[in-house]
């Protein structure tokens, strides 16, 4: 008799899982020739705690079952504890390589609850952040996804630029890692009189910069062919697994949400959607530094256009007011009093507000009951949604291929695992 699935201990079930994918071969039988090999959780290859268990005969992969979880943390269960305001600094350490962008992102979802929009300088100080943020994650995924497959040296050029957009960052918002930099109805302070220049300056020397980094990959035949028809996916099978992001455009889908579904000020901004066939690693990697290139001009457009006024919308039931108004007005003192230690009381209800963060379409589903903290919370996490295609890419390609296959997903374990 069959033994159902749930009823096996968690190892066979993992075993049982690379089984289905090859019907053919039994796992008594394969034991003469093939083989199961654990890569990770430590692996460095696996770009945090992931682990995969692959089924080889030989060096060919003919079996993949990923396996996630080393790294929750609880956050949507722990939001359901927190006040509004409470759960910014989490988002952060979501995808913690673009922490710009989930403040963002999360951001947009609570002032959706509630009723509300920034003013147009922190719409615009928003979306230049959300275009930084996706210029440091993309710089990140080309040096890890180079050294993976062993260009060594656009590693150290890319972790340069990097560097000195961290710097950037420090002045900009005060913290290079996690920023918590965005508010509900604004953002935590205004730009300081030289950051516009830092932002400047590092956009004119970096199209240069990075024009080098394709320059030395390219034209290199060891990193072409260890990319090209690697790792292939059909638009169809990215589409019914939910792809997202470069990862979905590298099919040939142009689906980009500040185009589909435009928030902040994308709608006013002039720029394409880097779309490429092939849904191969090499393309997701022609699609990802088409970005970068895109964002530079995004970010140039912003600067060129950027209105002056204030940076935090004056609702003070809402938001949390100002410093100078809460130490001079005793309304604005209960106001502060009341949210900070209450939280807002939205309306009941549900929203759902996504953006296109670095890795593909980052969501935060609320759900309230009209009290100061979410009585839900769900994050639909591009990384989580698109590191199930790995079992489809990796199967028939080398233990080789999964280094750069892992790479070209450019997966961030602390928001697959939430």
């Amino acid at each position: 008799m069959a033994v159902q699935t749930d009823e096996l201990p968690r190892k066979s079930r993992i075993l049982q899982a690379l089984e289905d994918q090859n019907t053919s071969v039994q796992f008594d039988d394969a034991l003469e020739s093939e083989m199961v090999l654990n890569m990770g959780p430590q692996h460095p290859a696996t770009h945090g705690v992931l682990r995969l268990l692959l089924k080889l005969d030989g060096e060919t992969v003919t079996g993949c079952v990923p396996e996630l979880g080393y790294l929750h943390r609880g956050y949507e269960k722990l939001a359901e504890n927190c006040t509004y305001y409470e759960f910014i600094p989490h988002t952060d350490r979501l995808d913690y390589l673009s922490p710009l962008s989930n403040n963002v992102a999360y951001v947009l979802a609570v002032e959706k609850l509630i009723g509300m929009e920034a003013p147009p300088r922190a719409q615009y100080l928003r979306t230049l952040i959300s275009e930084l943020a996706r210029i440091s994650s993309h710089l990140l995924w080309l040096g890890s996804l180079a050294m993976d497959v062993g260009a060594l040296t656009v590693f150290m050029w890319s972790f340069r630029e990097r560097e000195k957009m961290y710097d950037v960052f420090e002045h900009l918002v005060g913290a290079r890692f996690t920023t918590s930099f965005t508010r509900i109805g604004g953002l935590a302070h205004d730009l300081l009189p030289d950051a516009e220049k830092m932002v400047r300056d590092f956009m004119k020397q970096f199209p240069e910069q990075l024009a080098e980094c394709e320059k030395l990959l390219n034209r290199n035949r060891i990193f072409v062919e260890r990319c090209d028809g690697i790792g292939l996916i059909t638009a169809e099978q990215a589409i019914d697994l939910g792809l997202t992001g470069p990862s979905l455009r590298a099919c040939g889908i142009s689906h980009d949400l500040r185009k589909a579904q435009p928030y902040l000020i994308y709608n006013d901004l002039d720029f394409d959607v880097p779309v490429y066939e092939g849904g191969d690693t090499l393309a997701r990697y022609y699609v990802r530094m088409g970005e970068i290139k895109q964002s530079i001009s995004l970010v140039n457009q912003i600067m060129d256009r950027l209105p002056s006024g204030p940076i935090h919308a004056h609702e003070p039931k809402k938001v949390l007011p100002r410093k100078e108004r809460v130490y001079t007005k005793m309304e604005e003192l209960i106001h502060d009093f009341m949210i900070v230690n209450f939280g807002e009381n939205p309306p009941v209800g549900e929203v759902y507000q996504a953006v296109e963060a670095p890795k593909g379409e980052l969501g935060f589903y609320l759900n309230s009951d009209g009290k100061g903290y979410p009585w839900r919370l769900k994050i639909r996490s591009p990384s989580f949604t698109n590191l199930q295609s790995l079992p489809m890419l990796i199967q028939g390609a080398m233990i080789s291929d999964v280094v750069a296959i892992i790479g070209s997903i450019d997966p961030v374990m602390g928001e697959a695992d939430k």
